[in-house]
Formats: structure tokens, sequence, C-alpha cells
């Protein structure tokens, strides 16, 4: 391994990174990574600019698709501001305060994100275009290029430990799903974030271009990504009850409830 990607997110879920060399990881899990956060969209301004990167070692993993002999993994950072305080606008620091408030009930909040995303097929230049990689339909087993592809990333996501449950043709021409097994609700988003990532890369590597927009095309089914959820105890799930409404507990309503007005 040659380099590390620090990686972290802007406020829109867009993957950022500052890639150091392995000869650095050491000095990085120690210190941290400084970087100018006047740059990252929504984190700071010029005057407040100095930010740092700690990474997560638990979340370390290697690149495993081929890098011309510079061999890449990552880690995914929490952000700290200026005065080393965790930094409110990284998304993963919103996610880990609110886990904290489960865990102190003695809950375990799981998710397990089904992801979909369009291939579409640049012009000459390079730039993309609305024009899909095929024109296949809802679970349909297409033989040509952008199968193949989902399956590479497949292959890749599942050597990265992230444990692909299914994968399959989505209802539009180019449209494709992945879909996770379930996993602790900060292992699964740093999944996403990840899966979006790997997904980009591998399709660009076949001359495709990968979109998850909701909705690239007027008149075309869009992309969305279903996430289940569960909240258990360690031994059962505390949505279920066995004389509720719907066999639902009335803490699953009010959960479906405040899903409804919030989300």
């Amino acid at each position: 391994i040659k380099f590390v990607q620090m990686q972290f997110m802007d406020i829109l879920g867009t993957v950022k990174n500052v890639t150091i060399p392995t000869t650095k990881l050491e000095k990085a899990l120690d210190e941290g990574v400084f970087f100018d956060g006047s740059s990252v969209l929504g984190y700071a301004t010029i005057e407040e600019s100095d930010m740092r990167l700690k990474p997560d070692p638990d979340t370390f993993v290697v690149l495993p698709w081929p890098q011309d002999n510079m061999k890449t993994a990552r880690i995914v950072c929490d952000v700290y501001d200026h005065e080393d305080n965790r930094f409110d606008g990284d998304p993963r620091a919103a996610l880990q305060r609110l886990m904290g408030r489960v865990r102190k009930k003695g809950w375990m909040f799981n998710t397990a994100p089904e992801y979909e995303f369009f291939f579409f097929i640049p012009d000459e230049r390079g730039d993309p275009t609305t024009k899909p990689s095929d024109y296949g339909g809802y679970f349909d087993l297409m033989r040509d290029r952008g199968d193949n592809v989902r399956k590479e990333i497949v292959t890749y996501l599942n050597a990265m430990g992230f444990d692909v449950e299914a994968s399959h043709h989505e209802v539009a021409p180019g449209q494709h799903e992945i879909d996770l097994a379930y996993a602790d609700a900060i292992t699964s988003a740093d999944r996403v974030a990840m899966m979006k990532y790997v997904t980009k890369t591998i399709a660009s590597k076949h001359g495709l271009y990968a979109t998850f927009m909701p909705k690239p095309i007027f008149g075309v089914d869009g992309s969305g990504m279903h996430v289940n959820q569960s909240l258990m105890t360690q031994s059962k799930s505390v949505f279920y009850d066995p004389k509720g409404t719907y066999k639902l507990s009335k803490l699953a309503l009010h959960f479906i409830g405040g899903m409804l007005k919030y989300a």
C-alpha cells in the first residue's frame, strides 16, 4: 500500500479526501490531518478555516481494484473545527450524536440500504449525457456492459467487507440497484458514501457515467434509496407487539409518525 485516502463528507454527502503516503499514516493516526475547511461546501469561513481530520482506524480498508502500482487504502475521518471540537456540519458527527442517544436507551439501530443509480454513456468529449447504457427493464437479464460493470462493483464491495445481499436491473433503461445487508447505522452510512464512490469509479473505468440523481430524465422512472430499518434490544425488536395494531408496538407507530413528519 502506497497511499491512504483520509475520507470525509461535505454537507451534501459528497465524498472528499486528503491523500497521504503510507509513511505519514502513523502521524495521521496520532495527530490527525489538517485541511482548509473554507474550500469545502458548508464547512467554514476563511477566518475559521483550519480544520482537522481524525481517522477512525476501524474503517481502514484497502481499495481492491487495480491501481497501476499505486495501491491505495481508505480511512473514514471525523471532522474537528479550529478549536478542536467536533464539527457540527459533519454528517457523520450528527449521526454519531443521535446513535449515542439511542444507545443510552439500550437500543441498537440497524439499517440496510437499497440504492439505485443510472449508467449513462458519455459523449465523445467524455461529458455526461442521458443516453442509457442499455434498454432493459425490471429484473431483466442484460448481457451488456452495464450488467458486467454492476457485477464488478458488487465484487469489489464484497472484497471490502460490505456484504452485498443482491443486485439487479431496475425499471428504467440503464438503471440498476445494489442492496446491502443490515449493519449498525453509522457503518451503514459510511458504506453508502463509499458505495457511491466505488460505483462512479468503476463505471468511469469502463467508459460509463454513474449518477444517483433522483430524476435525471423527465418521464422516466427515477432513482431512490430504500432504507430498511430496525430498532432492537439485545434479544428482540422493539417495533413488535403481538397485541398491537398490525402487531406494531406504540413505539413503532411513533417512529412511523416521526418519519412522516420529519423525513
